[in-house]
């Protein structure tokens, strides 16, 4: 089965070995749960907005139907301090690609909330609740644009915000930003579920 991961810097995996982004974890999980799911193609750029990320979908130019698609794309709209009825417009445009990808079914299609930046060492010195409250704002608007349109979705905001400084045990990469293979692999398992469902298969 063909798997295609829609993103940013989450998404691809900035600060991790390649193996260790969650969509490629999320297929390893997949297969161990007996879908033969193949490892995702993706198509998602460090710093990448809504905007920017269509203009890589026209460019990468993805093809055939695929079993399952996941979308994980925001926090780049909120860092630059984006309206969020712009956002609104680019996700919802972004949602039918994905379901387009799909073969047109919704149920086919995972969203991820936006993690939390500001609970890492990167935001020191910030506004960390104001952060906090754009983050949550952003994800009411793509929670409701995916339930609209019928498709999953699944909240790691939550477990994005238990994060320590960088370390042997963090949550945080090097970079003191981006998340931790081990983050990547909690961010996996809390989209596991749905994408089983995406895929028809269920829970065990």
């Amino acid at each position: 089965m063909r798997y295609l991961a829609l993103g940013d810097s989450y998404t691809c995996g900035e600060q991790v070995s390649a193996g260790e982004s969650w969509p490629v974890q999320l297929a390893a999980l997949l297969r161990r749960h007996g879908a033969a799911v193949a490892d995702p193609q993706i198509v998602a750029r460090t710093g990448w907005t809504t905007s920017e990320l269509s203009a890589g979908l026209d460019q990468a130019a993805p093809s055939g139907r695929f079993d399952l698609v996941s979308l994980l794309i925001g926090v780049n709209d909120q860092y630059r301090s984006g309206e969020v009825e712009a956002y609104r417009l680019g996700f919802r445009a972004l949602l039918r690609r994905a379901v387009s990808y799909a073969g047109g079914d919704p149920g086919r299609v995972v969203v991820l909330s936006i993690p939390d930046w500001g609970a890492t060492p990167f935001a020191e010195g910030r506004d960390r609740a104001k952060i906090a409250a754009e983050i949550d704002r952003f994800n009411a608007i793509n929670r409701a644009e995916t339930e609209q349109a019928g498709a999953r979705y699944a909240d790691i905001t939550p477990v994005s915000r238990a994060t320590r400084g960088p370390g042997p045990e963090s949550n945080v990469a090097p970079d003191g930003l981006h998340p931790s293979a081990g983050m990547h692999a909690a961010w996996a398992r809390l989209a596991l579920p749905q994408a089983l469902a995406a895929l028809g298969r269920p829970s065990r």
